[in-house]
C-alpha cells in the first residue's frame, strides 16, 4: 500500500506559477514511478508528468517547456513547479505512484486531487 497526500493547488492568475509537492508514504520502496496527472470537468484524466526511479522524466504535450517534475529522494516527495500557467491548466491535478507486485503487473495507487484554477 502507497499513500499520497498533495499540496500546493490554488488560484493563480494567467502567467503565473505555482508548485505542488507529493509525500508518498507506505511501501515506498516498491514505486517505480510516480507523477502527476489532471482531469477538467467533462474531460478525460491525462497524464501531466511522470519521472521514473531512474531520473527518467516525461511530460504532457500541453505542458512541455512549462512545466518541471523532481523529486527529493530523502523526503520521498515529488514536485511539479507550474510555470507560464494558463487558463486551459485549470483542472484538479492527481498524484500518482506506480508499483510492480510482479514482472508483468503495474498498480496505480492516486493521490485525492488538488484544485488547480488559473484566471485569465
Amino acid at each position: 500500500q502507497v499513500q499520497l497526500v498533495e499540496s500546493g493547488g490554488g488560484l493563480v492568475q494567467t502567467g503565473g506559477s505555482l508548485r505542488l509537492s507529493c509525500a508518498a508514504s507506505g511501501s515506498i520502496f516498491a514505486i517505480y514511478a510516480m507523477g502527476w496527472y489532471r482531469q477538467a470537468p467533462g474531460k478525460q484524466r491525462e497524464l501531466v508528468a511522470q519521472i521514473f526511479s531512474g531520473g527518467v522524466t516525461s511530460y504532457g504535450d500541453s505542458v512541455k517547456g512549462r512545466f518541471t517534475i523532481s523529486r527529493d529522494n530523502a523526503e520521498n516527495t515529488v514536485y511539479l513547479q507550474m510555470n507560464s500557467l494558463k487558463p486551459e491548466d485549470t483542472s484538479v491535478y492527481y498524484c500518482n505512484a506506480k508499483i510492480r507486485p510482479s514482472q508483468l503487473t503495474s498498480v496505480d495507487y492516486w493521490g485525492r486531487g488538488t484544485q488547480v484554477t488559473v484566471s485569465s
